[in-house]
């Protein structure tokens, strides 16, 4: 019978990616509906030692397997070693991140153990009387929000993109159960050759570790409307971010864009300007902890899942708010 919820871990240069934390803190309240167990999977090559770090934050077990050939992440080994995995101890639930690793590897993995697979998810939460995974993602571009159930194969299968859970609170010295897997690789099974790994060093601002992100949408007009926005983002000490329409338009890079083809945020504060609130982009911010919108359309769906809204002209606004709080942040200094 199947049991238990399979965090497939992703790893880079060895490092323990944060998807892998956020989607642990989920299995663990799913595994509690279903009072079974949360297991990580972790492959590499010397990789035994960051089993632990998964414990703490939250796994009741790690399986790991440890070889020369995971190395570097290949199609073709991974995909061995989790349908081996999986075939073997029969899991009710796997789950991966939406990252470029888990969009290649999931679908290959759910196409050679016969099961289906949910992609892209923003919510997932154990159906009271069934028992099932109800798997929540957009879908027909972004305009409904689909649930997909999986009622006749195991295990139930998805990706989860990341920064939409939340990882739990670190334990130091966790205790938990730490397993090698046995597996034998052949040759045949690296079917590519890696000649060279190039690293692009750029710097990029990752949105989905601020606090506090100032977003401008299609009302910004033009790509100078961003000068605005870091002004108060500045004050706020946050980051500035957008919708897609301005990433399309070419206006800022799509390292700032949120939404369903963007990246999901939790900020603690998200200041909308300019935003009409089309569900693409409600489905990457949505979750933020207190939302105000600016918008000249009182009529602006975005008004609906704000904490405060503002009818006017961002142009107008955004200027006299940022003045009233360095204003502010000046008188307190001097206090």
């Amino acid at each position: 019978m199947s049991k238990d919820i399979y965090v497939i871990a992703e790893t880079n240069d060895g490092k323990i990616q944060k998807v892998s934390f956020e989607l642990i803190g989920k299995a663990k309240e799913l595994a509690d509906d279903l009072n079974q167990k949360v297991i990580a999977v972790l492959l590499g090559h010397n990789i035994k030692e960051k089993s632990q770090s998964l414990i703490d934050g939250g796994a009741d077990e790690v399986i790991f397997i440890d070889d020369e050939m995971l190395k570097d992440y290949v199609t073709e080994p991974y995909t061995k070693a989790v349908s081996n995995i999986i075939k073997a101890n029969d899991p009710e639930i796997v789950l991966f991140g939406a990252s470029s690793i888990g969009r290649d590897l999931a679908p290959r993995v759910s196409a050679r153990i016969y099961t289906g697979l949910t992609a892209d998810c923003t919510g997932l939460e154990i159906d009271s009387e069934s028992k099932l995974l109800m798997m929540t993602r957009p879908a027909f571009g972004g305009n409904i929000m689909a649930t997909i159930v999986c009622e006749n194969h195991r295990p139930q299968m998805a990706t989860v993109r990341p920064g939409v859970m939340t990882a739990l609170e670190k334990k130091e010295s966790g205790k938990g159960v730490i397993k090698e897997f046995p597996i034998e690789f052949k040759k045949e099974d690296m079917n590519i050759k890696i000649r060279e790994i190039l690293k692009r060093s750029k710097k990029t601002v990752d949105i989905t570790e601020a606090n506090v992100l100032v977003s401008g949408g299609r009302g910004l007009g033009d790509k100078k409307g961003f000068d605005k926005l870091k002004k108060l983002s500045e004050v706020l000490g946050g980051e500035i971010s957008s919708s897609r329409a301005n990433v399309d338009e070419g206006w800022i890079e799509k390292d700032y864009q949120v939404g369903q083809t963007g990246k999901t945020v939790r900020p603690d504060l998200y200041i909308a300007t300019g935003i009409s609130g089309a569900i693409q982009h409600l489905a990457g911010m949505e979750e933020s902890e207190f939302i105000i919108a600016i918008n000249k359309d009182k009529e602006a769906p975005i008004f609906e899942i704000s904490d405060l809204g503002i009818v006017g002209n961002l142009h107008d606004i955004v200027p006299k708010l940022t003045e009233k709080i360095n204003k502010y942040k000046n008188k307190s200094q001097t206090e």
